[in-house]
């Protein structure tokens, strides 16, 4: 199937370049772009697993601090370059080709006010899975594991800097105690839920580095579905639709 270039949002606002054969950019991404603390005071933002950059060009409409984004395959970063050439965000979004571990080492340490992450969700079990299989990297942590991208993050973040991340519920303490590792003090927590009386499938977290150790404040959930697959207003918020 051919590479398609789609509307990122409901208007005609922004164009992604997307591969159906590679990993499509999904609802969690704008989840994560929607919901990460952005101030006027944020001047340069970080964005891990860009993959075709869904993030990066979404947060473009909410700041105009400088976005770097980083992905490790090729073929999803040259989506993202393709896009961002698009939409003439040349001057605003930058996007590195490169494994995130160590990617601080070439992009600045201490540097960034934002880091964002939408990652693998699965860790490797005892079925390996094929490590030069795109969808498997974007889905497993072949490349990438949690440790090493909170990690690297903390490195990126200058002291109050703030880290946001989409993620599995079943990982979330994981994500609390490697946060806590590294100096991230967990301050924002949202529950997402297909609908109303669902379990949650997805969180949405943010941390502060060297922030204080109280603080913590859980959101009210957000719900994707008010019935069937029609999306509830602040999804289509979200999304940018006109209600």
């Amino acid at each position: 199937m051919p590479i398609v270039c789609n509307e990122l949002l409901g208007r005609e606002l922004l164009k992604i370049y997307q591969d159906p054969d590679y990993f499509s950019f999904s609802l969690d991404s704008m989840l994560l772009a929607s919901f990460v603390s952005i101030t006027a005071r944020v001047k340069n933002i970080c964005d891990l697993c860009s993959g075709n950059a869904p993030v990066p060009l979404y947060l473009s409409l909410r700041s105009k601090a400088n976005i770097v984004g980083v992905e490790v395959q090729e073929h999803s970063y040259d989506l993202a370059v393709m896009s961002i050439n698009e939409n003439k965000l040349n001057s605003q979004i930058t996007m590195v080709h490169d494994n995130l571990k160590g990617v601080s080492n070439k992009i600045g340490k201490s540097k960034f006010d934002v880091v964002t992450c939408n990652p693998p969700y699965f860790k490797l079990g005892d079925n390996q899975v094929n490590p030069s299989d795109f969808k498997a990297i974007a889905r497993h942590e072949v490349l990438a594991n949690l440790d090493d991208i909170v990690k690297e993050a903390s490195i990126l973040l200058n002291s109050r800097g703030r880290v946001a991340m989409v993620h599995r519920p079943d990982r979330l303490v994981e994500i609390i105690e490697t946060f806590k590792k590294y100096h991230i003090e967990p301050k924002r927590l949202r529950f997402v839920y297909p609908h109303v009386g669902s379990e949650c499938n997805n969180i949405l977290i943010e941390g502060i580095k060297d922030g204080s150790k109280d603080g913590l404040r859980i959101l009210p959930p957000l719900y994707v579905y008010e019935s069937g697959h029609t999306w509830t207003n602040e999804v289509l918020k979200i999304y940018n639709y006109k209600e």
